[in-house]
């Protein structure tokens, strides 16, 4: 079957793919040298691509009010909600109540694996960079007991963190993509697919990169405890009778992931059956009904984040004082993300408005075009800007927003289903996760929190970054084979 993709590029379409690039120029330029904030940055990038394009511009102010308002009326709820549960779960002592239970359960011998699985566990509701706060105390206590290198539990800890504050919702990065994603093809975010297909290559990756690269680059790097670390261990920990029960926070991490996977399968079972022709049971669709509620991400999140503001903080003698400023103190962070989010999704807009979106198809893909191609476009699309500009934040939003803009107009051998979006969000994820160096905030971070020289931290954190981003990506195009 013909389509455009027969057709080669003319001279207009090559003046929207320079127009493109230079948009994307200024963007980097914007971030890495005058230093603009990344909202603001992605926002005059986006008019940039309407004025190199020669959008009229009536219609590039139009698009900028229509890419915001699109984006954010379904990413602002979840990140706001993940953000408050994610705060109230850390104030609690609920992360590090998971780390010692897992330390105790696999004993010293085993505590990287302990410290890997609590890392991936911690940040699924807790950005990383605070679950490394948290958590660095215990990394500094095991540390001074064992006498080895400081990487032999860091490095597990930030691989677990890591891999899963990339690749599994209610984390902004994922959130974001995935509407981007979706919204180009007019279905929801499956988030609980991404859940699940984050858990089943994350567990692996998060493997390799944290307890066995760990142990080898301990082994190579010693490193002991920071001075300035030592007078604050010396001071004792929180009391872990105190902490909130294991069991508990387990349940309350977990309940969102299992609410948006089964609203996920009812959603696919449903739509299967009306395809197929075959009634389905008044009562049965009402209660199929109800699990499609509760288990959308909005309302999911809601549900965790009131039953996390009653037994993590109520139940716990947090007062209603308390909790409404550690929700106010969460949202201060989560509205710039929402904010880079709204610009990233005027980026798409703009796109799209000004033709560019069916220019960037035509020069990306081609008649025999596979999921493999798109998969491993969507990846090298955002390693590069991860690369160039730092913020793996950054990165998944412009490689999001562009991978967007062509998904409608893919040729016909290319299907886009729920499953098909949940593993190029996978592929922009592990893409925006390639090699951090120092134009990486996480980068100095570490370096920072572990005592290390920048030639130590581009051994251990950046290669660490590096095997997460390729063993992950690799992980996504096999399960692409199976689903």
């Amino acid at each position: 079957m013909t389509t455009f993709l027969d057709t080669a590029l003319t001279t207009e379409d090559w003046q929207k793919l320079y127009g493109v690039g230079g948009a994307i120029a200024v963007l980097l330029v914007l971030i890495l040298v005058f230093r603009v904030h990344a909202f603001l940055a992605l926002l005059i990038s986006s008019i940039c691509v309407g004025l190199f394009t020669g959008m009229e511009l009536p219609l590039i102010a139009q698009s900028v009010q229509d890419g915001m308002a699109s984006s954010l009326g379904f990413i602002a709820a979840v990140i706001g909600l993940g953000a408050i549960f994610g705060e109230i779960l850390e104030a609690s002592g609920g992360a590090e109540s998971v780390a010692r239970t897992l330390l105790k359960g696999t004993g010293e011998k085993r505590a990287s694996w302990a410290m890997m699985l609590a890392g991936f566990l911690i940040s699924i509701p807790v950005f990383l960079d605070v679950g490394l706060v948290i958590l660095i105390p215990i990394v500094y206590t095991l540390t001074r007991d064992t006498k080895k290198s400081l990487l032999y539990y860091g490095i597990p800890l930030l691989a677990g963190m890591a891999v899963t504050h990339a690749c599994v919702p209610p984390t902004p990065g994922p959130i974001a993509v995935s509407n981007y994603l979706a919204d180009a093809i007019n279905i929801t975010a499956p988030l609980g697919l991404i859940a699940l297909y984050g858990c089943i290559v994350g567990l692996p990756t998060a493997i390799v990169a944290g307890p066995i690269f760990g142990s080898w680059i301990a082994k190579r790097i010693h490193l002991d405890i920071p001075k300035w670390a030592r007078e604050e261990l010396a001071n004792a920990p929180r009391n872990p009778a105190k902490l909130p029960p294991f069991l508990l926070v387990l349940a309350i991490i977990l309940l969102p992931l299992l609410l948006m996977l089964a609203g996920a399968l009812t959603d696919t079972w449903i739509n299967g059956q009306e395809k197929a022709g075959t009634l389905i049971d008044a009562t049965l669709l009402q209660t199929l009904d109800v699990l499609r509620f509760i288990g959308h991400p909005i309302i999911a999140l809601l549900l965790t984040t009131i039953l996390t503001w009653i037994t993590l903080g109520l139940m716990r003698g947090f007062s209603g004082k308390h909790l409404m400023d550690l929700s106010s103190k969460a949202l201060g962070p989560a509205g710039l993300i929402i904010l880079i989010t709204g610009a990233g999704g005027v980026f798409k807009q703009m796109l799209g408005a000004s033709g560019a979106a069916q220019t960037l198809a035509r020069s990306l893909l081609n008649e025999s075009s596979t999921h493999f191609a798109i998969l491993g476009a969507a990846y090298l699309l955002t390693a590069v800007v991860r690369l160039i500009q730092g913020s793996a934040t950054v990165a998944m939003v412009t490689g999001g927003a562009l991978i967007a803009s062509v998904l409608p107009n893919l040729p016909d051998t290319v299907t886009t289903t729920p499953s098909d979006v949940a593993l190029l969000t996978l592929s922009i994820a592990f893409g925006a996760t390639l090699f951090s160096h120092v134009n990486d905030s996480g980068f100095w971070l570490v370096s920072r929190y572990f005592g290390m020289t920048e030639k130590q931290t581009f051994a251990s954190w950046s290669v660490m970054e590096t095997i997460i981003s390729v063993v992950g990506f690799l992980l996504v195009l096999l399960l692409s084979l199976v689903v």
